[in-house]
């Protein structure tokens, strides 16, 4: 089953929030509330669906601010890697899967903006929060941030079946979602032949 997808404005800081959810189920996962998780509890009430669980991609207060809202007023159960929210019910690593109505999500551990900064997979969508924009790609001068890492991770992002839709974290591009083809054309992050290259331009 294909998951379907819903890009939500969710601050004045440009985040996006998510509604991943199964067409047939009703089944949803909400990421990243961001600071109007309203908006998305509103969007899930538009389209009938059921939010039972609450996905992260990693902590900062731009992401997290709304989980306490979404959890009360759903019941959802917080997924997340451990290094970026204390205590989660659900703990995220490299390799985990989800399951959301008919349809699964895979876990991507992508650290370089964060130490434990995740990436969720479907069939066909990347919700890349802020490993990488449209055009860009998180920052790596923030605490806990290694820009080695970021690297990387953006290595493995750019490997991935060219098809793949990307959401990212924030509407910092040209438009609010691309694809890795796309990204592969246009993100000069992506074009860096090498590490030292990437340094230069991410830290520059």
């Amino acid at each position: 089953m294909v998951l379907e997808i819903v890009q939500i404005p969710a601050s004045d800081m440009e985040n996006f929030s998510y509604l991943l959810y199964c067409p047939a189920t009703k089944e949803a996962a909400a990421i990243d509330p961001s600071m109007y998780p309203e908006r998305l509890l509103a969007k899930a009430q538009d389209l009938g669906v059921r939010v039972s669980l609450l996905l992260n991609t990693h902590g900062h207060r731009d992401h997290v601010a709304g989980n306490d809202t979404v959890i009360k007023a759903t019941g959802a159960k917080l997924a997340a890697h451990p290094l970026e929210v204390s205590q989660p019910d659900i703990g995220l690593e490299e390799g985990s899967t989800l399951t959301i109505g008919n349809g699964q999500v895979d876990v991507l551990l992508t650290p370089g903006h964060t130490p434990g900064s995740l990436v969720f997979k479907t069939q066909r969508q990347l919700v890349t929060g802020d490993t990488l924009f449209v055009s860009r790609c998180g920052r790596a001068d923030l605490p806990g941030s290694n820009v080695t890492d970021l690297y990387h991770s953006l290595q493995r992002l750019k490997a991935l079946p060219e098809h793949y839709a990307v959401y990212p974290g924030h509407d910092y591009g040209p438009q609010p979602v691309s694809t890795i083809a796309w990204e592969l054309q246009h993100n000069d992050y992506l074009k860096c032949p090498d590490l030292e290259s990437f340094i230069r331009l991410r830290m520059g």
